[in-house]
Formats: C-alpha cells, structure tokens, sequence
C-alpha cells in the first residue's frame, strides 16, 4: 500500500512537473514569438541589419512613400520627398528609431502570433500602412527651412491628423552619405537620426508666455484691469534683474501679450507664484509622457519647486530650465484653439492587409480637457490679437493666424532658437502649427515667414 502510495506522489510530482514546463514553454512562446521571429537574423525579412521584405507606406494623398521592390525596400521616386518624409517614415536599418518602419515593424511585416510571417510567404510582402502626412506639404515645409535645423509641425486640431511633420538636418535614404555624417564635420549632422519634432525637447522663450496667460486668466481676477511698465528692465523684488526686448511704456495685459513683454510678464509670473504657474503647466501636460500611436513623445519640463523671484520671473516668460517638446506644444496650441480639449495627434491613418482589406483604422481621440472652455476662449483671442495688432494680417493671407512668436536665449555664445506657434481661426481651416528654427535668431523674422508658407500649403491640402 506504501509502495502504491509513493507511485502516485511521483506521478503526481512528474505531472506537475511536465505541466510547469508546458507552461514556461507557452508563456516563454508568447513573450518572445515576436522578437524570434522579427529578429535581424530572420533572412526571410532582413539582409544584415537592413530590412528588406515589409509592406508598403502612403501618404494621405496615395502616394507611395516606401515599398519593397525585387526583395528590396525602395523610396519615393522624388528626392525631396525622400528627404522630407524621412523621419516620419524612419530608414530601413533601423537608427531612426521613431520611424514607422521600427515602430510598426510588426503590422508592416504582417506578423502575428498565430500565423506569424504567414503574410511574407503567401503575399511576398507585409500590410501597408497609409499615413495621415501630405508628402507635398512636408516637401514645402523642409524648403522653408532651407538647409537650417528645426522642426515643423501641422496637425488639425478637431480630428487629431498631422499634415506636416518635417524634421532638419536630413538626408536621402536612398543615397545616405554615411562617410559624411560618420565624420559630422561642423556639426552639420548633429541629431541627424533624432525626430526633432517627437523627440526634442527646447528652451521655449516667450512662447510659453502662452501658459503664463492661461494661468493668469485662471488665478488673478483683475488680470485685465491691470496695467504694467516697461522701460527696458525690470528689477524684481529681493534682487535681479529681468530684460526685456523693447521699451513699451505703460501696457495693458493683452497688448503685453501682443508685444511680449518681459517686464510685465515677469510681473505676473510673481504675482501668480510658484505653486499656480507649476499647477497650470502640469494640467496642460508638462512632467507628463504623451504617446503617438506607439511611439512616445519627449517629456516637457517644467520645474519652479525652489526658486527665488528672479528664477520665477525668468520661468514666466520662457526661460530658466524650462524644456518644451514641439509635439506637445502643437497640441496646446490645438486645447487654446478648440476650447481646451484638442484631438490627440496622430500619423497612422489606417493598416490593411495586401489583399486591401483594413484592420485597424485610427478614429479622433481627445486628450481631454488641458483648458476650462472659457478661458481657452480668452487666450485665443488675445493670440488672434497678437496677430491683427502686432504681426498683421497680410503676412499671413486668407489664413485667420493666431499666434505667437518666441526668442529663446541660450547659454554661452550660441544664437537664440527662432519658434512661431498658433492656428488658423477659420472655421474650414482648423489647423494648429508648430515651427523652431534651431540658433535661428528672432522668432519673428525666422519662424514666422516659415509658418506662412507651411500654413499656406496644408490649408490648400485640406481643401482639395
């Protein structure tokens, strides 16, 4: 009977064994399917590090962008496409990181769990992909910043679909002149894998006046019954000294928003205080992680935890430590332009299967309320101001803009980076647009001009 007894807890021990293995195998099956069969050294895919076998990608419009050719990934026909869409669509090896070839390797190589690379045997391809991007507007918008590093960006502000993505410097993917950005001589190739406009991250300038106003709407109830003066400086209470770029005299609120105005702005960013400025960069999603399909977005900073009144003032108008992402300020200008609740960006249109049938298609996504409806209402309209008061229309013809320009000081010698950002308040044109012209120098004779023609371009994409 002990003998049987034993027999049985051995067997029973084995099967718990042989189950526990089962497990680990399924599990370990299902966590790393993806990478085993996706991996660089699948011949099936790849040749070395160079993807090669995948589906194809389109622009908004149907045009190819990239595809696989005679086993090889092939580009755009046209060079300046090639080079404008690059960093939207990423390279075939890989460094490009935020690319939608790295990011949607899988659907593009039409992997799945069950079938795995069934679609690579049966098609000789992957699922394409259609973008939301017009590769004509992103050809224009990398002219405009003619050879200078930055960014531009275009989304619309009530359905979440980016227009412009451009990213500077760049190169052609189907000539890349690896000697030449291996020896980076001048640092004409610096950043040259990063997408500046996902992935960067910059000192702001005066266009983060944008938040001191919103926080000021929301926190100091005179705020418009207030007058401030400027005579070309500001000294700040308990020591310091704060610049500004002109002599405005006696101004009101809105017309120091209008003239950006460091001294009145350095006012109120000590009237609000430390604790409501950081409140309102937080809620409007500084310190916080945005994602783009599956691509995640560089995080804004934005930190006056322990600063004196002078750090505070400089905080207030831009500067201090403050990091922005163009991304992200995109999409703020998208919560001040549509009542404090933008559509979410997004590139990804829809991804359907070689046989043309669509298995995920994108749908417009708030990212919910950044701005009380109201006082997104008023700070658009004091962007509107700014530009029917200060910049003026005619530089900007049949466009409605509201914006603001940003001049943002650097350390050391280095030049001022140039930023322009707003939207158009036209009802057919709700687009909202980001432009930073790296070391460019003033925002208003560098970013603006850029911003037209860009602005000029999508408003034509959306209305054909």
């Amino acid at each position: 009977m002990k003998s049987t007894t034993k027999r049985a807890y051995a067997l029973y021990a084995l099967v718990a064994f042989f189950m526990a293995g089962i497990i680990f195998f399924v599990s370990t099956l299902t966590i790393n399917a993806s990478d085993w069969a996706l991996s660089r050294y699948n011949k099936h895919i790849y040749d070395g590090n160079t993807l090669n076998v995948a589906g194809s990608i389109f622009d908004s419009k149907g045009e190819l962008l990239v595809g696989t050719q005679d086993g090889k990934r092939v580009y755009n026909e046209s060079a300046a496409v090639r080079k404008a869409t690059l960093h939207a669509i990423g390279d075939s090896d890989g460094y490009i990181s935020t690319g939608i070839q790295s990011v949607y390797s899988d659907e593009l190589i039409g992997y799945n769990f069950i079938n795995g690379i069934y679609s690579i045997s049966k098609f000789g391809t992957g699922n394409n992909i259609r973008l939301t991007l017009d590769a004509d507007v992103c050809v224009t918008a990398l002219n405009a910043l003619n050879g200078r590093k930055g960014t531009v960006g275009v989304y619309n502000y009530t359905t979440g679909e980016i227009i412009c993505m451009v990213s500077s410097p760049t190169y052609d993917p189907e000539n890349k002149p690896t000697e030449a950005i291996e020896k980076n001589a001048n640092g004409k190739y610096d950043g040259i894998y990063l997408n500046r406009f996902l992935s960067g991250v910059y000192t702001p300038g005066s266009v983060f006046k944008a938040i001191t106003c919103v926080s000021a709407v929301n926190n100091i109830s005179d705020i418009f019954s207030q007058t401030f003066y400027c005579d070309g400086s500001i000294d700040i209470p308990g020591g310091g000294e704060v610049k500004c770029s002109g002599v405005h005299g006696t101004v009101t609120f809105k017309d120091a928003f209008a003239h950006s105005c460091n001294c009145a702005f350095a006012t109120i960013a000590n009237e609000l205080g430390a604790d409501a400025l950081a409140e309102t960069a937080n809620e409007l999603g500084f310190n916080r992680s945005f994602k783009m399909g599956d691509t995640v977005i560089a995080k804004s900073s934005f930190d006056v935890s322990s600063v004196n009144n002078t750090d505070l003032a400089w905080a207030g108008i831009g500067q201090y430590t403050t990091l922005l992402n163009p991304y992200h300020m995109m999409m703020i200008m998208g919560a001040i332009a549509n009542s404090g609740n933008p559509a979410s960006p997004y590139v990804v249109k829809s991804i359907e299967t070689p046989d043309g049938k669509v298995i995920d298609e994108a749908k417009t996504q708030n990212v919910g309320q950044l701005i009380e409806p109201a006082t997104a209402d008023i700070v658009r309209d004091m962007m509107r101001y700014n530009v029917t008061s200060y910049y003026k229309d005619w530089r900007f013809p049949g466009l409605e803009l509201a914006g603001k320009t940003g001049t943002a000081e650097l350390d050391g010698n280095q030049e001022s980076h140039a930023w322009f950002t707003g939207f158009s308040t036209k009802e057919d044109c709700p687009l909202a647009f980001v432009v930073i012209v790296e070391n460019g120098g003033a925002g208003f004779s560098q970013a603006m001009p850029i911003a037209n023609t860009v602005m000029q371009a999508a408003y034509k994409s959306i209305s054909e």
